[in-house]
């Protein structure tokens, strides 16, 4: 005896499947397989198990409101602008189903960002990478470490405001001290005596803060000049342009001169970098993941140490490396700003 069993896939469209013979085997159930959402899930078909048993053909509708995608698998509307903002798809409506392991960074702009990475690359070769060497062969190191200091101090109030808003008063007080400290005993933070009292180092910005937010992910951008973002960030040199101090200088030469400056100390501090960027088989691909993660350790280290405070002391709290950010600094690059 033989039965055949429907399973739709649409609202017009079935395929007929034959039954083995009641004979070599029980009850047959299908498989019905909801293409708009990508589940697969049972679906009560008839058993084949007796004269007196028939066929049934059960139609596995889709869930109401749901969009159909194509057969190609592209996601909806309402998926892309979610991914958009978030960098990730939306979450399912079932945990349990499987789905595939997610990406290690979320670029759909992958061709527009190679070729933004490509003129970097041709900057970067063509004046500052060589900058860069002239300056450490010439500098030497007690110097230009007095030049990363003097910077790093400059953007405390920054720092001190984006930990306000993360809702992290230890970090912020102790971020406060470290720049009173360094901008007079460290002479204007050329010296950094507050690391000698153990005044952590550390820096934030306004990106960091939208992470702390919420925002924890977000595609992948590639600016010029400005190196290696996300759509979170980018929104983050926003809130970051009127606490840089940089650019809040009037004079214009002496502006411009402490911006080349801070380029060129960011860049001579990358230099390491280079020879494993350079053996790289896809050196785009390399400098994506690698910023990506360091961003997302930045974020989750501030989400832990706020969750921490107050919590445990001292001496149990765990010790991390100092939190630099590898990209050109906003208040870095040399823009004319009108002061008011």
């Amino acid at each position: 005896m033989a039965g055949a069993t429907e399973v739709a896939t649409g609202p017009e469209s079935a395929a007929s499947s034959s039954l083995p013979p009641a004979g070599e085997g029980g009850t047959v159930a299908a498989t019905a397989t909801e293409v708009g959402a990508g589940v697969e899930g049972p679906a009560d078909a008839g058993a084949a198990a007796g004269p007196d048993d028939g066929s049934a053909a059960i139609a596995a509708e889709p869930p109401a409101g749901a969009e159909a995608a194509t057969a190609s698998g592209a996601p909806t509307a309402a998926e892309d602008d979610y991914a958009a903002l978030y960098g990730e798809a939306p979450p399912l409506a079932d945990p349990a189903v499987d789905t595939a392991p997610a990406a290690v960074a979320y670029d759909p702009w992958e061709p527009m960002n190679r070729g933004i990475h490509a003129f970097n690359n041709m900057v970067d070769r063509a004046v500052a990478r060589p900058i860069a060497r002239a300056y450490v062969a010439v500098v030497p190191q007690p110097v230009r470490l007095g030049v990363t200091n003097f910077f790093d101090n400059l953007s405390s109030p920054l720092t001190f405001v984006n930990q306000v808003l993360q809702g992290r008063p230890r970090d912020a007080v102790q971020t406060v001290g470290r720049f009173l400290v360094n901008s007079t005993l460290g002479i204007g933070g050329v010296f950094d005596p507050a690391s000698d009292l153990k005044m952590k180092r550390r820096s934030e910005d306004f990106g960091q803060t939208l992470g702390i937010w919420g925002w924890r992910s977000s595609r992948y951008v590639e600016l010029p000049f400005f190196g290696p973002r996300t759509l979170r960030d980018v929104m983050g040199l926003a809130g970051d342009a009127p606490l840089s101090m940089t650019p809040r200088i009037e004079e214009d030469k002496v502006r411009i001169a402490l911006q080349g400056l801070q380029l060129v100390d960011t860049r001579a501090q990358l230099l390491a970098l280079d020879a494993l960027r350079d053996a790289a088989p896809d050196e785009y691909a390399i400098t994506r993941d690698a910023w990506l993660k360091r961003r997302t350790f930045q974020i989750e280290s501030d989400r832990r140490n706020r969750s921490q405070d107050g919590d445990l002391p001292d001496y149990l709290r765990e010790e991390e490396e100092e939190e630099r950010n590898p990209t050109v600094p906003a208040n870095a690059m040399p823009i004319p700003v009108t002061v008011p």
